[in-house]
């Protein structure tokens, strides 16, 4: 195993694109962290770790001023989703002047037209009082008592109003966004059991319009960048939306050639429960198809979807499974831990950071994972949320053992000699709430690793002594023994109420991308389905794959690819791909 503490690097700009449902779900979660991050930066009274994180936020974020010259900071995002999936937020946002979509002049019809304007939707109770914050209309001073004691009250009725009410991502979302970063597609489905294939997805972009129409609005958010590291995309690629990103990502690729992309390929636990009355063979072609033609156009695709988060983490978490509100906060968690490397901000030659260690962009993890000595793209996502104190009290076993997967279809990897990782550890605590500092983490990761009976062939540390904030309006999810700071108490009872916001500030977090042969289940099922269901002579779905537009040299090309994918692992598992 190779060790590697990294070189010091200059950080650079970071696009974010989101497509549909659940990915934007994951994209609130995730832009709400860093609305929180950049708000207890400037609180006084805060733990003094946020103020000092040495992450750049600009490399998420841009500057920029409103028709009225009021200045902005807006994320550096594209978010594609259904039309009317934004419940109450306008289209163009709140920061700007609402922006009219023009009304195309009718010249071959003289009639009478109906115009039907469907009903905005109302804002819910922690919207209302964000506007009403954010407007000045609510006293928040925490001086006067009986102002913070009316301020707690407001809290927990908001908190329970989004426990009980979230239809749409933008319900718990706290963020400005920029009028070119929302999109809806016209004419496409609110009801996701309808949008539920690759081939419908096709159908709703086949005009080439509504793609030129996303693509401008990238267009603007790359071309601004003055050095743009990469991209990392998350879809959800359950339905019709994996079409909607390949069609985005095939342009990535023409014209922005040399950008890497770090692809989230997402899935809610709902569609497992849902995909369980659908035709199984639509079904695995779907999953084939999208799996091969979205990992076609990225340099790094990380699966994520378990089919019960709660399975995986009970007790420490308490995941309502048919709530996506619950389960899209986990997958942002991790998310945001992942991108915490690509805004280390970098000290002088003659200085070094006393807050963060192992800044890397998105092309150094993609070659850390990809490009050693297994070619293989296609990377699995763990965390440990939270994770234990490093000196392993009660017996809790280090960060390594407690790593939970949240990638489906995986075995076992612990004999992969050829395994490589990168792993991210922010917040932790060294023993007894008391916070471990740079050296205690990177010398407790490495004895670790040297402890383990089989080791990676090559790991990236990166460590940050920033936890993840909890916002407001993160779930109630955390189980009684997290505390305040996400401390592990082993003595506390176990409670039946979960915990949420207002009990628990911010948390330490461990995730870890892994590329080894633990991935090898995951492409063999998609591979062996769209051989066995789309190109075996009297393939039964041949006739369904021509019906979503694809001819049989296509279908070919797929399964190639996919059995390229498995041939990293084997250099002889594609001899019998030409045996039918």
């Amino acid at each position: 195993m190779i060790f590697v503490r990294q070189k010091l690097l200059t950080m650079r700009e970071l696009v974010t694109i989101q497509v549909g449902t659940y990915a934007n779900f994951i994209g609130s979660h995730f832009w709400n962290f860093q609305d929180e991050l950049l708000g207890l930066a400037e609180e006084p009274n805060r733990d003094p770790l946020f103020k000092s994180s040495d992450l750049d936020m600009d490399v998420l974020y841009r500057t920029g001023e409103t028709q009225k010259g009021i200045p902005t900071y807006c994320p550096r995002l594209l978010s594609v989703g259904f039309q009317g999936s934004l419940g109450s937020l306008n289209i163009s946002g709140f920061l700007y002047d609402h922006i009219q979509s023009p009304n195309p002049d009718v010249l071959t019809w003289t009639g009478n037209v109906a115009r039907l304007v469907a009903e905005p939707h109302p804002k819910n109770l922690f919207l209302q009082s964000l506007y009403e914050e954010e407007h000045g209309k609510l006293d928040a001073s925490e001086d006067d008592p009986a102002s913070s004691l009316t301020k707690s009250i407001q809290d927990i009725a908001r908190v329970e109003c989004l426990e009980n009410d979230v239809k749409f991502w933008t319900d718990f979302s706290k963020v400005q966004y920029h009028p070119q970063s929302l999109y809806e597609l016209n004419n496409s489905w609110t009801d996701i059991n309808k949008f539920d294939n690759y081939g419908i997805g096709k159908d709703v972009l086949s005009g080439g319009l509504l793609l030129e129409e996303m693509n401008e609005r990238l267009r603007f958010f790359i071309e601004e960048c003055d050095h743009i590291q990469g991209i990392q995309f998350v879809v959800d690629d359950f339905g019709g939306f994996s079409a909607a990103a390949v069609e985005i990502l095939e342009d990535i690729a023409d014209e922005y050639t040399n950008t890497p992309v770090l692809l989230y390929s997402v899935r809610d636990p709902c569609v497992y429960a849902n995909a369980i009355n659908q035709k199984s063979i639509a079904r695995a072609l779907h999953d084939a198809v999208s799996f091969s033609r979205l990992s076609s156009y990225c340099h790094l695709m990380i699966p994520v979807g378990l089919p019960s988060v709660r399975r995986a983490f009970s007790p420490l978490l308490l995941v309502e499974d048919h709530k996506p509100y619950h389960t899209s906060a986990v997958y942002a968690s991790s998310m945001h831990s992942i991108s915490i490397p690509f805004r280390m901000q970098m000290p002088g030659p003659a200085t070094s950071s006393t807050f963060t260690s192992g800044a890397m962009d998105v092309g150094e993890i993609v070659h850390t994972l990809s490009g050693q000595s297994r070619q293989n793209m296609v990377t699995s996502l763990a965390i440990a949320m939270p994770p234990p104190s490093l000196i392993e009290e009660n017996n809790q076993g280090t960060i390594l053992r407690n790593l939970r997967s949240l990638t489906p279809e995986l075995k076992e990897d612990h004999e992969d000699l050829l395994a490589t990782e990168s792993l991210v550890v922010q917040g932790a605590f060294y023993s007894d709430g008391h916070r471990a500092t740079l050296s205690q983490v990177e010398d407790s990761l490495c004895a670790a690793y040297q402890r383990e009976p089989s080791k990676p062939l090559f790991s990236r540390l990166s460590v940050a002594l920033c936890p993840l904030p909890v916002p407001l309006p993160f779930p109630s999810i955390f189980g009684s023994k997290i505390g305040q700071h996400g401390e592990l108490e082993y003595d506390a009872v176990q409670g039946v109420r979960p915990r949420g916001s207002l009990d628990v500030e911010s948390i330490p977090m461990a995730t870890r991308l892994r590329s080894s042969c633990a991935i090898v289940p995951f492409l063999e099922k998609r591979s062996g389905d769209l051989r066995k269901y789309g190109i075996a002579r009297g393939a039964p779905g041949a006739g369904l794959l021509c019906g979503w537009g694809f001819e049989k040299d296509e279908v070919d090309d797929m399964g190639e690819h996919l059995v390229k994918l498995l041939t990293a692992f084997d250099p002889h598992s594609g001899t019998a791909s030409d045996s039918d």
